[in-house]
């Protein structure tokens, strides 16, 4: 797309990629900005990393395209920011796409005719998207841009000034959007959607005008706003707590229908995409409500459930500097992690073709009462890298850096898929990933001690050596008194399980200084289990030590409350204690009735390990 005296007459292939491509990278160089003015729909402050992340996908597309069809080049752009939307403004950046793609999609070359009209049926699509559109958000901006295309008189002959005078308009729309919503006017900024928008346009229209591909594209201040100017916005008591989404395909989706069927479950719904491939944004209290209306239509992929009152609270409130990140295949009660903050990226469940996300879509309870009915063993994997590196990216607007502690690398891809991401998001702040070497309560405490280093001051490096110096600390035994689940899974041949029923073994679990997860030895006899196990973990224990003890339990609280007592009277210096639920690290093997002990010899936060 080199400019030339006489213009730029039309573009093809190669040229939108380049053009694109500068675009793209002009948004996400200002992904922190645009978190740190987010403040509608939600005060959450992630639509820059939403849109960086959506920007990422179109990117790694057109990086592989080769193409000078024009047309062909703006449907795969629309299908990569389809594929790869996040959140409400990137659904609507995929859907002005999908609008650019359908009505260029015969076009070889696209002159500046109809590329205007091109941009205004991405403008229409985009605001049929939204079940409720507002003025003073990206719609308002989209709009202006398309009619400030239709204004200019002769559009035919060149697409430079076209670009520069609709860029122009869209940056006093952009402006205007800050008096159009009181949310906005009370936080003294523009909208974040808006304002990504303009990014793009910005980066396109400066390698029109220059001829070059820039690393990263001039960003006007003067439009934005300072970063709250004026008043900070709470979220909303009565604001739904996930933004959910989710992907639908099937052969010919009834898109009025599902609007219709969602729009009564929360907010803020978005539904872009065709009648094969439709990618739903919502906010609601119950994601899986989402997910199960979804699965009626097609086939349902790329499941996201995020906690918007962490992220709110990471984005207005007062926050530790280092941000703690677990799995879920950790398990910790549930005021520590509220009261801590501790983000969690949920492990994909998948019991035959139905796919949940632990602990958001599919609680404990539910998890249990499926592995006793479904006849499909569940199956879990490792995050996508995808989620890891989105929610890097976002505490990296607003923390000076991330402590991620997983599940043992022995038995789970999770760590790896932390690092690969943490590799990725080296420019948004520093990430350091933990291998636990433990899993469920175990891999729980070494989280919670790393968010207390945190809430106390310590700085990511500390906090990094100090964790690695508490995982020796921390040990893991788990009970499992039915092997049935263990031999559906995969985990134990079938005549090991015959032995066990027939010397009425229980096997016990544990943490290995190696990560591994496996046996250390039995319980004899299902009688007095519970007082059985209680003595198997006090003969391996130093009671001279102080202990912060968890104990976990599979739909079975009162033996967990009777252990548990059985526990802090055989080690009188215990410092601190719980009972919670366990999830699927151990639970899926040993089904309900399982029971896990957590301990952590207790190093007080601030002082050195003895």
């Amino acid at each position: 797309m080199e400019s030339t005296a006489t213009g730029i007459a039309y573009l093809d292939g190669y040229r939108l990629r380049r053009g694109l491509t500068a675009g793209i990278l002009s948004v996400i160089a200002d992904q922190e900005r645009l978190n740190r003015i987010n403040v509608f729909p939600v005060p959450d402050g992630d639509t820059g990393t939403n849109l960086a992340m959506t920007m990422h996908s179109v990117l790694a597309a057109l990086s592989r395209h080769d193409d000078r069809h024009a047309g062909r080049t703006l449907e795969m752009v629309a299908d990569a920011a389809l594929d790869g939307a996040r959140g409400n403004s990137g659904a609507i950046i995929a859907q002005f796409f999908l609008g650019l793609g359908d009505a260029c999609g015969a076009l070889r070359l696209i002159t500046p005719e109809t590329f205007v009209d091109a941009v205004q049926r991405g403008s229409e699509y985009a605001r049929d998207a939204l079940s409720e559109p507002r003025e003073g958000t990206i719609l308002s901006v989209l709009s202006t841009f398309a009619g400030a295309l239709r204004d200019i008189r002769d559009p035919a002959s060149d697409f430079v000034p076209l670009l520069e005078q609709g860029l122009g308009r869209a940056r006093q729309a952009l402006a205007d959007t800050t008096n159009q919503l009181e949310v906005l006017r009370k936080a003294g900024v523009v909208d974040a959607g808006a304002q990504g928008f303009v990014d793009f346009l910005q980066g396109v229209t400066d390698y029109v005008q220059a001829g070059s591909l820039r690393e990263q594209a001039d960003i006007p201040d003067e439009i934005a706003g300072e970063i709250y100017g004026g008043e900070a916005i709470a979220m909303a008591e009565d604001q739904q707590r996930f933004c959910t989404e989710c992907i639908v395909s099937a052969e010919d989706i009834d898109r009025r229908r599902l609007r219709e069927e969602l729009s009564a479950l929360g907010s803020s719904l978005v539904l872009a995409g065709t009648a094969r491939k439709t990618r739903i944004h919502l906010h609601v209290d119950d994601p899986e409500a989402l997910f199960r209306i979804a699965r009626r239509y097609g086939e349902v992929s790329g499941q996201k459930a995020d906690d918007m009152r962490l992220q709110q609270r990471a984005a207005r409130g007062q926050r530790p500097a280092v941000a703690v990140v677990m799995d879920s295949a950790g398990d910790i009660a549930e005021d520590d992690l509220e009261g801590l903050g501790i983000f969690i990226v949920p492990i994909p469940i998948h019991f035959g073709n139905k796919g949940y996300l632990d602990k958001v879509t599919m609680t404990p309870e539910q998890f249990y009462g499926e592995l006793q009915t479904n006849p499909h063993h569940p199956k879990t994997s490792q995050p996508p890298p995808g989620d890891f590196r989105r929610l890097y990216q976002f505490l990296g607007s607003h923390h000076q850096g991330v402590v991620s502690v997983h599940v043992s690398g022995k038995v789970s891809g999770t760590v790896q898929a932390a690092q690969s991401a943490a590799a990725r998001s080296r420019d948004s702040g520093p990430v350091v990933v933990i291998d636990s070497r433990n899993a469920s309560l175990g891999q729980g405490m070494i989280a919670l001690y790393a968010a207390e280093m945190a809430e106390a001051g310590s700085d990511l490096d500390e906090i990094a050596t100090r964790v690695e110096d508490v995982l020796a600390r921390t040990r893991t035994y788990g009970l499992l008194s039915d092997l049935r689940y263990a031999v559906r899974g995969g985990r134990v041949p079938r005549h090991k399980k015959l032995i066990a029923d027939l010397f009425r073994l229980n096997p016990v679990l544990t943490n290995f200084p190696d990560g591994r997860i496996a046996g250390c030895g039995f319980i004899f006899g299902r009688r007095h289990a519970t007082e059985k196990f209680a003595r198997f973990i006090l003969d391996r224990t130093d009671a001279t030590r102080q202990y912060r003890v968890g104990v976990g339990h599979a739909r079975n609280p009162e033996a967990a409350e009777k252990l548990l007592a059985m526990l802090k009277e055989g080690l009188p210096s215990v410092d601190s204690h719980y009972v919670t639920e366990v999830g699927t690290a151990l639970g899926a093997h040993g089904g309900p009735g399982t029971l896990v002990v957590g301990l952590q010899e207790r190093t007080p936060v601030g002082a050195p390990s003895p």
